[in-house]
């Protein structure tokens, strides 16, 4: 079995006393959350603030205690498995920019939108546990 690795953030915003999460919409058609491939000896972290930063243009301040990992078969791939670590991370005033080369579109929307945009459920556990731990 082959492996792969990804890191990438659940990012949010404060508005109005509600919390809004980025979602963006790739080339493909599909949400996700800002991720991407670990690179040399980077650690999952390091990795997903330069994913942030490169796909989203934000540099976040990433929240302590959270860290959620999700794994499936790459059905591109046969014989390769992919592990995702999400971490949370929360911006303020700054501007949203998506690389044009990846992301389509970026959106900034309540948990109870954001959840139904997610196919695959991994990415859907993910939201709802940053969810839980931001308003627990």
């Amino acid at each position: 079995m082959n492996w792969e690795k990804s890191c990438g953030a659940i990012v949010f915003t404060r508005q109005d006393g509600q919390l809004l999460f980025v979602v963006v919409q790739e080339h493909s058609g599909h949400y996700s959350f800002p991720k991407g491939h670990v690179e040399g000896d980077e650690t999952e972290l390091e990795t997903a603030r330069r994913e942030v930063f490169e796909e989203i243009g934000l540099q976040p301040d990433f929240v302590e205690g959270f860290r959620q990992t999700d794994e499936y078969d790459l059905a591109e791939k046969p014989g390769t498995r992919k592990q995702v670590v999400y971490f949370l991370a929360e911006f303020g005033n700054q501007p949203l920019t998506p690389q044009p080369s990846e992301i389509r579109q970026i959106r900034l929307l309540p948990y109870e939108e954001a959840l139904p945009c997610f196919r695959h459920e991994g990415t859907r556990q993910a939201l709802a546990a940053a969810y839980h731990f931001l308003t627990r």
